[in-house]
């Protein structure tokens, strides 16, 4: 198996897993954006298109936005400018990789601050208001989203270089076999 062993422990503890989902989807971002060529990082397909960078910066804007002051401030920051997201991201693999591990870091920050029963608390986003708990199942919905349209650019161009980020096809049985036995885990 090319899945490396991570048990699933079983939670009752909605941070616990919430953290936990978030930083799979993260490391499986990072896993595609290792398989392709630094050029590939700012490839646009087409014109209605974002490449992987402008993907990662509007991921990185989003969550300095959202997180940053989370329990006291709107989650959409006076002096966030969505639209600046999506242009001109950073020209080299080192500056897009500090600009989504700072993204990242803003977030899991909070989330270890916070206590389960944090969750029922109230805050806002874009003045509507949000359940903590709501405010993260948003975003357990967005980052995903985007980190899948990562996976998508990155094994269009990885072409014949792409190394599964999942169960291979054809090896379903084997698999679900593996993670029977404890030798592989579902995430």
């Amino acid at each position: 198996m090319h899945n490396r062993v991570m048990p699933h422990e079983f939670s009752t503890s909605y941070l616990k897993d919430s953290t936990a989902l978030l930083r799979y989807y993260k490391k499986l971002a990072e896993r595609a954006m290792a398989q392709v060529p630094d050029d590939a990082l700012f490839a646009v397909p087409d014109s209605e298109s974002n490449s992987i960078a402008v993907i990662v910066k509007h991921l990185s804007g989003h969550m300095r936005s959202r997180w940053t002051d989370f329990l006291t401030t709107d989650g959409e920051k006076p002096n966030r400018n969505r639209d600046s997201e999506f242009v001109s991201p950073p020209s080299t693999r080192a500056e897009l990789l500090s600009l989504w591990e700072a993204g990242w870091n803003c977030l899991f920050d909070v989330l270890a601050s916070l206590t389960e029963s944090d969750l029922s608390r109230q805050v806002t986003i874009r003045g509507e208001p949000h359940s903590v708990l709501q405010a993260i199942n948003r975003q357990l919905a967005h980052y995903p989203y985007h980190v899948g349209q990562i996976v998508f650019l990155a094994r269009h161009y990885s072409a014949g270089r792409w190394t599964t980020l999942s169960v291979p096809r054809g090896q379903s049985a084997a698999f679900n076999a593996a993670v029977v036995a404890g030798k592989a885990s579902q995430r």
